[in-house]
């Protein structure tokens, strides 16, 4: 450490909570999705922002389908995504029609045991899983019937539209 954050005790709990963060993030939540961190980003960890700190990207994917390829490629983007940008990039995944399947506690249609996790893992690194309440409302679901991280919205598309208005990037398969 400098001279001046050793110095400025302030300073060198924001560096020293900075490496912990980013010592942290490489080791659980992406480990989970198979992969660490790029050096980039690693090089950038002392650039991390907090919880509160607007991040420098965001971006919304369309989670709309069931099948278990569509699920594979839509994750692993979000998560190529986090490796690339870490901790300054906000994701918000918004699931309707079959694909909010993969954020129900009991799935009516086929999802995998590796999609369940990466979704799990996924939401701990500060995903935000979105569930569209008109796909709710035609499968008879409630917010019981969902996993505890997923936010339940009023409609997919809805949700999709305000989060662009808002200035995140829209994905979608």
């Amino acid at each position: 450490m400098s001279d001046n954050t050793e110095k400025n005790p302030i300073s060198r709990f924001n560096l020293l909570r900075r490496r912990l963060l980013g010592t942290l993030v490489a080791g659980s939540g992406l480990a989970a999705l198979g992969t660490s961190r790029t050096s980039a980003a690693q090089d950038n960890k002392d650039e991390l922002s907090f919880p509160g700190e607007n991040p420098g990207h965001k971006v919304v994917y369309q989670f709309n389908k069931g099948d278990a390829e569509y699920h594979q490629h839509v994750l692993f983007s979000i998560g190529a995504m986090l490796r690339k940008y870490g901790d300054d990039i906000h994701v918000v995944v918004t699931c309707f029609g079959p694909g909010i399947h993969i954020l129900a506690e009991f799935p009516k249609r086929p999802v995998s045991k590796e999609t369940r996790e990466r979704v799990a893992s996924l939401a701990q690194y500060g995903v935000e899983f979105h569930a569209c309440n008109n796909t709710m409302l035609t499968l008879g679901w409630t917010e019981d019937d969902l996993l505890p991280f997923a936010k339940v919205v009023d409609a997919g598309a809805s949700d999709l539209m305000e989060l662009q208005e808002k200035g995140y990037a829209y994905v979608s398969w």
